[in-house]
Formats: structure tokens, sequence, C-alpha cells
């Protein structure tokens, strides 16, 4: 039996990769694409996913999200990502727009279309997910589960507490923590676990297809900012995790744990605090990835990319 799932996306290398592994794995109904700002503007995260889909030709609809935060002012990662977003392989011009429709519009429909059914999953900021929320209460209860990358139970990456996607808008993350839907996080303290090596970037290149030689560049260029940023060998592939639990929650170590965002202003602003030794006495509000088996990762990787020719 497939699991409908949408995916909620800032396109990004390791959103492209998460994106292609779900459109290639038969377990998951991919209902949609939607997209929101955060490692680039919307403009660019939206037609970086309008590539994707052109690169894998599959048939999936995409729809443009929010373009800013809630609350504070946008930021960015061109840093990490380049200006495009997807900096390394070239990248088609795309045959295909965005459907006319919102996303957090299209969020709302589907899931009050498929009570109980829908798992989203986040790999950018919250703000679509939270405003879907709060325009309309009755997708709370009707939601299957949300299984997000962002967070961390260790340190950050855009502040010494806070990583890159929770920090975009902590506000927003706050709605979705304290929604009370079943909540599965994978944070850096797991996410850095992934490493795409020089020698599993060359698998992918193995496959000889197009798929194949767009992922290495892509991870060719993500290592490189790895490579100068912290000396690293290889450049996680975070995005990605989040769609491999759907496919296999055997390569996952998980714990339950209570989790709160900090929007207080300050170092710990957009913090995701997890009470990890329970001393607030909480009750756990989502489950926490803490290891992954990492060859076992790159080889569903491998494999499920593989099926595109």
């Amino acid at each position: 039996m497939t699991e409908k799932i949408i995916l909620d996306c800032d396109p990004g290398h390791d959103d492209a990769i998460a994106m292609m592994l779900a459109l290639a794995s038969s377990e998951l109904e991919v209902l949609g694409v939607t997209v929101v700002y955060g490692n680039v503007s919307l403009d660019r995260t939206l037609r970086n996913a309008c590539v994707v889909r052109e690169v894998v030709g599959r048939d999936v609809e995409i729809y443009a999200g929010v373009d800013r935060p809630l609350v504070r002012e946008r930021v960015s990662a061109e840093a990490v990502h380049g200006a495009s977003g997807l900096e390394g392989p070239h990248l088609p011009t795309p045959s295909r727009g965005p459907e006319a429709k919102h996303a957090v519009h299209f969020i709302i429909e589907q899931v009050l279309a498929h009570p109980g059914e829908v798992t989203l999953v986040p790999t950018g900021s919250l703000t679509n997910v939270a405003l879907a929320m709060r325009l309309e209460p009755r997708i709370v209860p009707a939601l299957r589960r949300i299984v997000l990358m962002g967070g961390s139970l260790d340190t950050g990456n855009w502040s010494p507490a806070a990583e890159f996607n929770i920090l975009c808008d902590p506000h927003a993350a706050r709605v979705v923590f304290e929604s009370g839907v079943p909540l599965v996080m994978f944070g850096l303290n797991l996410t850095h676990q992934t490493p795409a090596v020089p020698s599993r970037i060359a698998r992918f290149r193995a496959l000889n297809t197009q798929v194949g030689e767009f992922t290495a560049q892509l991870l060719e260029f993500f290592r490189q900012h790895h490579v100068e940023r912290y000396g690293w060998d290889g450049a996680p592939i975070h995005d990605a995790c989040a769609i491999a639990y759907l496919l296999k929650p055997e390569l996952f170590t998980m714990q339950a744990l209570n989790v709160e965002i900090e929007t207080n202003e300050g170092l710990n602003y957009g913090r995701t605090v997890g009470d990890v030794w329970r001393v607030t006495g909480k009750a756990p509000n989502c489950e926490a990835g803490i290891r992954i088996d990492a060859d076992g990762f790159y080889d569903l990787l491998v494999e499920r990319l593989g099926r595109y020719r």
C-alpha cells in the first residue's frame, strides 16, 4: 500500500535529491510538490523544482508557496547552494511551469480530501505548513503525520544554536511543533552522519545515466562548500533522510522527545530544544532521529536513482 505524501521543499541540492528519491519510489504517492522560499528566493526554488522534474521526466504537479517568513526578515543560503540554488550541473530550461493554485491551498485541499492519509514532508522552512494550519485548522487532526528535516539536538549550522530550516522561520516552526500532529524530525545531529564523500559520489556517476551524472555533479559542488567551510570530506544529504525514513525506517534509530522552538531573540533564536532527559516532565511531541545506517542509506539512494533511465 502506498503512502500519500506532499513534499514541501526549497531546492537546494539536498532537496533535489530528496525529490528524485521520492519520485523514484513506488511506495510513495507524491500528490504534489509544494515550494517555499529558503535556500534561495522563491522564484529560484520554484524553478529548481521544475528543473528536477524535467531531469527525471516524472509527471508531478508543482505549486508555488510563500516567499517570506511569518515575522522575521528572510535569510537565504546562496553561500552554500550558489546563486541559482542548484549550482554544479547544467540546469535545463523547464518545459513546464508550476500550477496556478497556491501551495498552501493545495495542502489544505489534499489533506481534507484524504483525511488521515496524507503525510507532509517539509525539507525547508515550515512557513507553508504553518500557514495552512492557521488558515484551515481542520487539517491538523486530518494529517497522518509530518516527517521533516530541520533542527538539531546538538549544534546549529546557521547560528551557534539553530539549524537553517528552522531559523528561516522559528515562529512557523513553533506553530507546527505545538500543533499536536505526529511529528518525525531529522536534525543535523543525524544528517551529519551521511557525508557524500568521493567514493559515494562515484557510485552515482557509475550508474551511467543522466540522473546519476546530475546527482554526482550536484554533490561535487555541495561537497566543495563543506570542504572549505568545515574541513569535511563530504556534504551531508540532509533532506533525503526524511524520504529514506518513509521507505526504510529500519535504517534509523529514533527517540521520543519533547522538542520546543526558541523564538526569543538572542543567541538561541531558532534553536530546537530537545528534552533528552525529560527534565521538563512534558510528554514527547515528536520522534527524533538519533542514528542512521549511512551505508544502507546510500545503497537505497543509488538503487532508487538507478531506476531512472
